[in-house]
């Protein structure tokens, strides 16, 4: 969880999912993030080590084209030690950090677009209450939804004349604090004083991603 703690991996895995060819080399990717082809390729060996990217195959070096070993990652499982939980937050700030950015100046921009494309936006809230086990069933329903339109993604002749790479994020959590179970670890505080005969572990600076 730690190797997706850094904007960089992020922003790869990113662009490696958004590519037509679903694929990168670090020369495509340093032309695309404005990074070095020598960083962009010890990151995406880096993902690649910890189980993240793997070689599409073809090409040498930094023509090598790298690729997803999975569509979606949970960034923060249940049932993580403190620890662990400090790293899955801080991958998860990332991601959230661009989804977010992103989503704000993506659906400013519609402002300005053609009707259809104005209209076809989507920017909504709601306040519900709901069980965990309906919030959860929720969540799969509004998956469900998407499935039709996925194998789009990787099959360019699927793609109907006149659609575009759109991208939508969901969000749904509790308003107020859920009664904790008395084996629960609670939320990562301020960290305590060092001990100085314990040795010293800092953990470097996702959720489901699909």
């Amino acid at each position: 969880m730690r190797a997706l703690a850094h904007p960089l991996r992020v922003a790869l895995m990113e662009a490696i999912g958004q590519s037509d060819t679903q694929t990168l080399t670090a020369t495509e990717a340093s032309e695309l993030l404005g990074e070095s082809p020598a960083n962009c390729a010890f990151h995406l060996r880096t993902l690649a080590k910890y189980g993240f990217l793997e070689e599409a195959g073809g090409g040498r070096g930094r023509q090598r084209p790298w690729r997803l070993r999975y569509r979606s990652i949970e960034l923060v499982p249940p049932g993580l030690d403190q620890a662990t939980r400090l790293a899955a937050e801080a991958a998860a700030t990332i991601w959230f950090d661009r989804w977010l950015a992103r989503a704000r100046d993506r659906l400013l921009r519609t402002l300005g677009y053609p009707a259809e494309w104005q209209e076809a936006a989507i920017a909504s809230q709601r306040t519900l209450y709901l069980t965990s086990q309906e919030a959860k069933d929720l969540g799969e329903a509004m998956h469900r939804l998407l499935e039709p339109y996925e194998p789009r993604r990787d099959d360019p002749s699927l793609r109907p004349r006149g659609s575009l790479q759109y991208e939508v994020l969901a969000f749904g959590y509790p308003l107020a604090d859920p009664p904790r179970s008395p084996e629960a670890p609670g939320p990562a505080g301020p960290p305590g004083p060092i001990d100085p005969h314990e040795p010293n572990d800092p953990t470097e600076p996702t959720t489901r991603r699909s």
